[in-house]
Parts: structure tokens; sequence; C-alpha cells
């Protein structure tokens, strides 16, 4: 009997999830990421985006099979899929592994909550199924990372691994959940790989195309698990083979053992890192580092300059030019701006440390902030270079008026598994999150619903709610 070819390895591991479980870690992990990401669809509904994705899938028509955020009329599962997916990676503010720099989350939860109340999946075999499809998710990023150039290939290629990936590893997800076996799960991540796609030239020269990937990305994972649920097939070796998806994005360049070694016995899952602050990620240590300057007592007022050291290929995104880093001019410049972040963060913000309400025009041009932004210098620190990409760090060095000078190490990013939010800290970026859109009864009864999701809870009763929330369609 041959070997398992790589997909046929990942929907095995898919199908033994669904019919032994997960570990219990795996499972409150999950269930931490769905509330994250129902919470960030919630805070990105309102924007244009959002209403024009939702007015889009409105207008498909279909049957009413599950729900969107902001769409009060259930849809077909694959355009609820569309509408969830586009608002979880809208804001920047999804959950995100390291060193593969994808955002698992995004994809997988909106494709899986879509399918399951299509399908009437119970609560505990969603959690499993959305568990192994973030665990494809990042081995298939890691498949596609250079260990040698600390870096992706896939983002070397302008290919967005987060939607590329995750379209994949999805399409396995919904499969499990349609009640396929481990050769119709394989068919349908197959079948994906032709749809998967992601060019990220949005991120250098502007679109807004880049926030509908993760919504397309789950619209074609639904889409390949009913067809493979049709009896359409894909090639064995789709992922590895000559013609195969390695070859046609990575140029044959990624590592099988990511994907294979481990795979069923050590989860990836837990190590992925949630965003606590609304901003690139690459901004974070930093906050952090002017959190606890703050939390040290160092005045703002007093503040004569700022030194923020971070690893040297991260300069050109949150420090350079340094001119208009330093006077941002929208909220959404101010998201990829060291100094403004490590400003706003010693002036004290909202949510974790800071919120979306930090990031809005208005917040950008406000005077005390940009009169302390102006101080920060950003430069290239060799410690923090070399735990990069694994960490983001950054070293914060503040001098006052009078000569003293107070620096912060940030070297283990907050939210990842060295240092984990809470299940209080996530409910208070849940609170930021929904704050003015859902009250604080229907909060609760999300946060209720989604805990009880393991013990037989309708998957149908986490994301129903949020059908009226803040969209036009």
């Amino acid at each position: 009997m041959s070997a398992p070819t790589l997909v046929q390895s990942l929907a095995q591991m898919m199908a033994q999830a669904r019919g032994a479980g997960v570990p219990a870690p795996v499972r409150g992990s999950v269930r931490q990421r769905i509330l994250d990401t129902l919470g960030i669809c919630v805070a990105a509904s309102t924007l244009p985006t959002s209403a024009a994705v939702q007015r889009f899938a409105a207008a498909q028509g279909g049957e009413p099979e599950a729900h969107a955020v902001g769409v009060p009329r259930a849809l077909p599962a694959a355009l609820a899929a569309l509408v969830n997916g586009t608002l979880a990676h809208s804001l920047d503010y999804d959950d995100t592994h390291l060193p593969s720099v994808l955002h698992p989350s995004a994809t997988v939860v909106p494709a899986c909550l879509a399918a399951a109340q299509r399908s009437g999946a119970a609560g505990g075999e969603t959690v499993a199924a959305i568990a192994a499809g973030l665990e494809a998710c990042v081995r298939l990023g890691m498949a596609g990372y250079d260990e040698q150039a600390r870096n992706s290939v896939y983002f070397d290629r302008g290919q967005h691994a987060t939607s590329i990936c995750g379209t994949i590893a999805a399409a396995g997800a919904v499969a499990s959940l349609l009640g396929l076996d481990a050769d119709g799960i394989a068919h349908a991540m197959s079948v994906s790989v032709s749809m998967a796609g992601g060019v990220i030239e949005a991120n250098r020269t502007g679109g807004t195309v880049k926030r509908l990937h993760c919504g397309w990305g789950a619209h074609a994972a639904v889409s390949a698990a009913l067809l493979a649920a049709q009896g359409i097939t894909g090639p064995p070796t789709v992922l590895e083979g000559r013609f195969g998806f390695f070859r046609a994005f990575l140029d044959g360049e990624y590592n099988a053992t990511a994907i294979t070694d481990g795979l069923g016995e050590r989860w990836c899952v837990p190590d992925i890192n949630f965003k606590p602050y609304p901003a690139n990620h690459f901004t974070h240590a930093g906050i952090d580092a002017a959190i606890a300057l703050r939390r040290r007592g160092v005045d703002p007022d007093a503040i004569t300059s700022l030194v923020l050291g971070v690893p040297a290929p991260v300069l050109h995104t949150i420090g350079e030019p340094i001119e208009i880093k330093r006077r941002p001019e929208t909220g959404y410049q101010a998201q990829f701006s060291g100094p403004f972040t490590v400003a706003a963060a010693l002036l004290g913000g909202h949510g974790l440390g800071l919120g979306l309400d930090d990031f809005t025009d208005q917040m950008a041009r406000e005077p005390r902030r940009l009169a302390l932004a102006a101080k920060v210098d950003v430069v290239a620190d060799p410690a923090c270079t070399e735990v990069f990409p694994r960490q983001f760090a950054a070293i914060l060095t503040a001098t006052t008026s009078s000569g003293d000078a107070v620096a912060e190490r940030v070297m283990v990013n907050r939210g990842g598994a060295r240092r984990p939010l809470s299940d209080d800290e996530l409910n208070v970026k849940f609170a930021d999150n929904v704050k003015g859109l859902l009250d604080e009864r229907a909060a609760a009864g999300l946060r209720d619903a989604i805990g009880s999701l393991d013990e037989g809870g309708a998957v149908g009763a986490c994301v129903r709610p949020l059908a009226g929330i803040g969209g036009s369609a």
C-alpha cells in the first residue's frame, strides 16, 4: 500500500478529528477564536466595503441556509461565508500565526460556521472541524516558509498566503462538516486548490480588494466541498505533484515535513497569536513597551525623545518615511505607524491598551499624540532582528527632561502562546469591538452560546443574533 499523499494526510487528520475529537486545550482555543472572529466581524460591519459585500450577497438569492453579520435574510452557505470572511479580515485585527505571518481564523471560522448551519452539525463537531482547518492552514503556510531566508515564499512571490492556504484548509473542514469521509475531504481540498488565490499588490499601491480575500476563500471552500459532495474529484497529488500547488505557487520550493511532522498529535492551534491591538502586528511590541513605560510612571509630557528599536525587516513598514509615520493623515495610516502607536499607548487608549477608537481619522490628527509621535525615532535593533519573524520584538527607550533614559524590552509578543490573552482579556477585546452595535445582554448571550458549543450548543445561536447588525443589505 502506497504512502498517503500530502492532501490525503491532511484529510485523514480531519476525519480523525471528527471521529475522535481534539484535545481540550485545542477546543478551548477554538472557542476563543470563534468569539474573537465574530467580534471583529461586528466591528467591521459598518465599513463601506462590508456594505458592498453584504449587498452583493443579498442580491444573489438562493436557499436560506446560513446567517451572515449585517444581512437580515439567511443566505446560501457559500454567500454567508463570503460576507463573514470579508468582515473578519477587514480590520487587520484577526489572529496571526508566526513565523508564517498568515491569519488562519478569518477564512476557516466563517466557512465552518456557514457549513455547520447548512448541515445541522453539532457544536462539538464544528469546534473539531475548525480546529482541524486551522491546523491544516498553519501547516500549509509553514510549508512555504523559508527558514534560511526567514521569510514566506508566498509573500515574496506576491501571494496572500492567508487566503490561499485558508481556502484549501477550510475546504477540508467544511467537507468534514458535510459528513464526507477522508477520501471526500481530500477531494474537496484538491478541488479547492483550483479556486485558491490572493495577490497582495493592494498592500503596496492601494485598493480594498484585500479585505475580500478571506471572504472569497471561505466562499470557495464551501463551494469546493459542496462540489466534492456531488462527486467532483481532484488529483491526489494536488499539492506535491509535477503540476501541483507547490510547483505552481512556490516554484517547487516547499517543506513537506511542515505538513506531516506530528500531524494529528502535535497541535499548532493554541500557538496562533491573538492580536490585542487593531494595528499592524509589527507595531505591537512597541505598544507593549510604551504601556510598560506608562505603568512605570514615565510622564509623557516629560519625554524629550524616544527611540523605538525594531527588527530590521519591519523598519520600512512602520518607520519609513519617518516624516509620514510621525504625522499620519488617516486612522489607517496610523495603524502602520511605529511613532503614532507608541505615542497613543503612552497616553493611554481603549480596549486592551489601544482599541478601534484610537485609530479613527480624528484621533490620527489629535495634537497631543502627534506632538509625542514627533519625538520618536525608529531604528533597526540587532537583538530584535535576531528573533524575527518568530517574534516581533521591540526595545523602546525614553529620555526625559531630567536627562534620565528609561528602556523597556519586549522580546515576546502579547497574545501568543508564551504571553497568552486570558478569557477575560479576550472578553474585553470583544466588548470593545461590539460597543455601540450589540447591547450587553446580546453580547453576553453570544459569549454563552459560543462557550456551550462543546456541550451541544447550536451553531446558529452564535451567528443568527448578528444578522441585523450594522449592515445595509
